[in-house]
């Protein structure tokens, strides 16, 4: 049952985040959706060998992360939560590709671990873009920023209902668990037989609250709608965070700045 109680407050725990009134939370949210797409535009636009070049996009979570008061053990196990994922699709990079591609005295890099950690470190970069998106914005801002983009409202209401009753979900799992312990106080888990009868309960159960929820908001005024507030005009200062951060990505992708600073650096070495 603690994984279950874990995981509810995770999933809380991004929108208590979104709540904040720090300097990132308040610019204007159109403008964080639109600064998140292009930062993910560009860091998925790298090559596969092009590692040096995304080394310069740490700055932008960590400059968000630092303003808006974001707590970094907490981005980092939900990172972590995706990283098997990455890791699964780019593990076999180093065996199906050994070609050499760094040499140095002490080691030689082939060109799979380059394509390996590239892909590691732009799946990281991405997932860590869209969990600040969420800890500083909130979903319902999120929504009201694609209603502005004139994103179609089945898509929008799709969106907002699929986050928010993912917890419903997960305490409806938690309700059955707790139920098959208090009858089966000895067990450490779930049965292997049991588990086919278990998840169609679930599904039943899942059915039968979704229902009631549906119930109780066209008793509420839902007509197919989720209202998620009025439309705030943009400021200048919003303009100037998605102009600034848009102009410095477009500067990583067409400039290396990693080579630039590191010859520079042996040059006044030497």
């Amino acid at each position: 049952m603690s994984n279950i109680t874990q995981s509810l407050y995770n999933i809380r725990l991004l929108d208590e985040l979104g709540e904040k009134k720090t300097v990132i939370h308040q610019i204007h949210p159109l403008a964080k959706v639109l600064t998140t797409g292009v930062y993910l535009v560009v860091t998925v636009s790298f090559g596969r060998y092009e590692l040096s070049g995304l080394i310069p996009l740490l700055f932008y979570p960590i400059i968000v992360i630092a303003l808006a008061e974001i707590p970094v053990i907490t981005m980092a196990k939900r990172v972590l939560l995706v990283s098997p994922l990455i890791i699964g699709i780019g593990v076999f990079n180093p065996i199906l590709n050994q070609d050499p591609m760094i040499v140095l005295p002490w080691i030689i890099i082939s060109s799979g671990w380059v394509s390996f950690l590239s892909l590691l470190v732009k799946g990281v970069l991405t997932a860590l873009a869209a969990l600040l998106l969420i800890s500083t914005t909130g979903i319902t801002k999120i929504a009201l920023a694609l209603r502005m983009m004139r994103v179609p409202k089945v898509f929008i209401l799709q969106f907002l209902l699929t986050y928010r009753y993912i917890s419903v979900l997960v305490e409806e799992v938690g309700r059955i668990i707790r139920a098959y312990s208090l009858r089966s106080p000895r067990e450490k888990g779930i049965r292997f037989s049991n588990w086919g009868s278990l998840t169609g309960q679930l599904l039943i159960r899942t059915l039968d609250r979704a229902q009631r929820v549906y119930y109780s908001m066209r008793c509420r005024g839902f007509k197919g709608e989720y209202n998620v507030g009025r439309e705030v005009g943009i400021q200048f200062r919003d303009i100037l965070y998605l102009g600034g951060w848009s102009v410095y990505f477009l500067i990583i992708r067409y400039f290396n700045i990693s080579e630039l600073i590191g010859s520079l650096m042996i040059g006044v070495g030497k």
